[in-house]
Parts: structure tokens; sequence; C-alpha cells
């Protein structure tokens, strides 16, 4: 199993030794051009976890390439870079232009912008013609059968999925309005998680392909209950706001947290999650 970050909850440069204690690294969204993403404020706390509309805010590929990525390899942590935009060629030429790197994960599924994207499919498969790198395609719940979505990007090529992205919401201030500027954004954190493990389990049933599982992780118990549901490798995001020793945290827990559950070693959790559907197909 391996410990990254989820896409946008860690700045690698401003916290390196943060970086260095996961096993990869993943960028921010990159996108053709320079993004300034949405008006403020673009970030709200609720209840339960967070709100974000920071609109894929960043550099360029242009930028990235020559500036941001050179430095991010210097901290000789293994790297994703997360890629986004809004038709597949967008997509497929900044993944012409990556090399060296250990995947992409293909931002298919933000929800703080407005431009329609070509379907996920089509931009899996003009990114597989476009690079010989492992894509990894992220993808929403939002999705009423996000396992279809799924099975769709596994034929147009994709390596492994990234599940889940952020899910809309909103959240009003006092006075009974929007906090948010954009009045909606991509909600995260612990409430997350059910509506995660889920996709993860209908997921990895319905391709077999690797998963990274996220969303709502907070400890060694959570990262062992998606590793169940089908997940092979775990990213952390909203709890690296508030806890950036959570990587060593939630290591140490997770060994705990298997002793607890009887199982050797995480790698040998994946899967037990199975649905009494799929065990019902398999003893049949």
């Amino acid at each position: 199993m391996r410990l990254l970050n989820a896409s946008g909850c860690l700045d690698a440069l401003a916290a390196p030794d943060v970086a260095r204690a996961l096993d990869g690294f993943v960028t921010k969204t990159v996108t053709p051009l320079p993004r300034e993403g949405s008006a403020p404020p673009r970030i709200a706390e609720t209840a339960h976890g967070v709100l974000n509309a920071i609109g894929l805010a960043n550099p360029g590929r242009e930028r990235f390439l020559a500036e941001h990525l050179p430095r991010l390899r210097e901290l000789g942590v293994p790297l994703w870079v997360s890629v986004g935009g809004f038709c597949a060629e967008d997509y497929a030429e900044t993944c012409a232009r990556l090399d060296g790197i250990e995947a992409v994960e293909l931002n298919l599924s933000c929800p703080n912008v407005d431009e329609a994207a070509d379907s996920a499919a089509e931009i899996v498969a003009a990114c597989r013609a476009a690079t010989k790198l492992a894509l990894y395609a992220k993808l929403s719940a939002a999705h009423p059968d996000v396992a279809e979505v799924a099975r769709a990007v596994a034929a147009a090529g994709a390596d492994g999925l990234s599940l889940i992205n952020t899910l809309r919401g909103t959240a009003l201030d006092t006075r009974l309005r929007p906090v948010l500027a954009r009045g909606s954004g991509g909600y995260s954190g612990p409430a997350l998680k059910p509506v995660a493990l889920h996709a993860v389990r209908v997921c990895a049933e319905a391709t077999g392909l690797p998963i990274v599982g996220m969303g709502g992780i907070a400890t060694g118990r959570d990262a062992l209950e998606f590793l169940a549901c089908g997940a092979r490798d775990v990213a952390l995001g909203t709890v690296l706001f508030s806890d950036p020793g959570a990587p060593a945290r939630v290591r140490a827990e997770l060994d705990a947290a298997c002793s607890v559950a009887g199982v050797a070693s995480p790698d040998d959790a994946v899967g037990l999650a199975k649905s009494p559907e799929t065990e019902e197909k398999v003893t049949a």
C-alpha cells in the first residue's frame, strides 16, 4: 500500500517534509492555460467537512513544466501530475509533454468549473494515445452509476482509478446567504467516507483496476476500510490541513488497525469487504 496526498491538499514546495513522508506526491491540477480560479471566499468549514471552490487555480502548463516540475523533482519523492482541461485535446497535449514521473492523474470530475469537458472515456482514450505513462482516472461519485463510468475508462485504456473527487455542496452564513462566492463548492472531509467506500467497492468489483482510495481518511482504521473495499493505495486529503503529521500517524495506526481486524498486513486486507451480491456470484 502506498500513501499519497489528494490533489490540491498539499503544497509540497511549502511543506517538503510532509511531502517526503508520503510514498508519492500528487500535484494540483495543471491546465493548458493559467487560471486564477474562483473569486473569494473560496473555502468554508462545515460541521463535518470543508467546502472549497478554488476553481483549478494554477500557473498553466508551460510555467508548471518550466518552473514547478523541476523543483518538485528535487524533493526525491515519486511524482504524480494531476492533469485537467476542457476537452480531450487539452488533456492529451499535457500528457504528451510529461515524462520522468510515476503517473498521471486525469481530473475528470472537478465540481468547481463550469466548462463542459468531453466524456471521461474520450479523454482517457486521447491521453492513452499520447503517453505511455500510467493513467489514473479520477472520478466522482456524483454520477448515478460510477461503476459504469469506471468500466468505460478502463476500456479506454486507464491503468487505474482515483476515487473519489469532492461532491458539490453549499454552506450558508448567518444571513442565510451562500458562504462561497460561487455559491457552491467541492465537499470533502469525514462525511464523505461512506460514499467513497461504496464507490471504491463497486468500481473495484466492476473493473479490477488498481484504485487509489480517498475521501474522509483521517485515521489508520479509515485507510484500512478503503483497502478492504478494494483500494490498493490511499490518499490523505482534508486531514493534512489540520494535521501535517498525519502520514506518520496514519501509518502507525494502520498497523494497530490490522491487528484489531485480524489481518496480517494492510495488503492482506485488500478486497475483504466484497458485497453480498459478489460473494453469491463467486459461490455460484
